[in-house]
């Protein structure tokens, strides 16, 4: 039996699940019996997660794109609506972060590309999307935010803005498609292992974090499908942080006033 029976047989289009967060969030609505699109710009990383559902028993297909291109996004949306139907859940997960530079190593070409990954495929992506939906009366979108929209990363400068940019999207896009029935929310992951961290590099980040370990692509999961479905129908314009309580902190734990390892132990609780 499944989590969220209404998700069944959705069509769910997850962009940048060819890896990481997008794959975990693409095998979970496949295990609840939607009809997943895996979307990447590598052909060959969409293929692998499809492949991962179908052996399962699941449905995914795979839909490469690059999503800052629109010529790209248009035959991706042309491909699924002649094979599926149209996309009832969007989940804009695309993402890129590197290469990483300071401000003052970076140029126009380096800004462009990761405002026109992060920020614009998530424009493209939902405007293609957001008719369809608008004409059937219903569907959702699902952005992907980061704790750089409202605190800073260093040598992020470009990440963060786009980032920034994607939860003031959620919110002017919530107050435009909501008379039709589509709402918009966004996921704020916080530090996921998306790239198979060492136990000393996942201890060290853990201890900044106040539940005490670094997130798992799988932590993602919950919170979107719980965004995707029927259950969260009267949540729209919303920002769902996934970080362990990181933004909570007004320092990290190793420069607190009172560090997690000057907490009562188990014994003297």
């Amino acid at each position: 039996m499944t989590l969220y029976p209404d998700l069944e047989n959705k069509i769910v289009l997850v962009t940048g699940s060819g890896s990481g967060i997008g794959k975990a969030q693409a095998l979970r609505f496949a295990a609840e019996k939607s009809q997943v699109l895996v979307n990447d710009i590598d052909p060959e990383a969409a293929k692998q997660t499809c492949a991962e559902a179908n052996a399962n028993g699941f449905s995914a297909i795979p839909v490469p794109a690059d999503v800052s291109n629109s010529e790209d996004v248009d035959q991706m949306f042309n491909q699924i609506e002649s094979e599926l139907g149209e996309v009832q859940i969007l989940v804009n997960n695309a993402g890129l972060v590197s290469p990483m530079l300071h401000f003052f190593e970076a140029d126009e070409t380096w800004w462009r590309r990761i405002i026109d990954v992060n920020l614009t495929g998530h424009f493209l992506c939902a405007h293609r999307a957001a008719r369809p939906m608008a004409r059937s009366g219903e569907g959702v979108i699902i952005n992907t935010s980061s704790g750089g929209a409202t605190r800073a990363h260093r040598s992020f400068t470009a990440y963060d803005a786009a980032k920034g940019g994607i939860e003031a999207f959620t919110r002017a896009l919530a107050l435009d498609l909501g008379p039709y029935g589509i709402r918009v929310n966004a996921v704020m992951p916080g530090s996921i292992d998306t790239s198979g961290l060492t136990p000393d590099e996942r201890k060290l980040r853990g201890e900044n974090i106040p539940m005490g370990r670094i997130g798992e692509p799988a932590d993602m999961t919950g919170p979107t499908l719980f965004l995707a479905s029927e259950q969260s129908s009267y949540i729209s314009g919303d920002v769902i942080k996934v970080d362990g309580g990181m933004l909570a902190q007004q320092r990290s734990a190793t420069v607190d006033i009172m560090p997690p390892d000057g907490f009562p132990t188990i014994d003297e609780i």
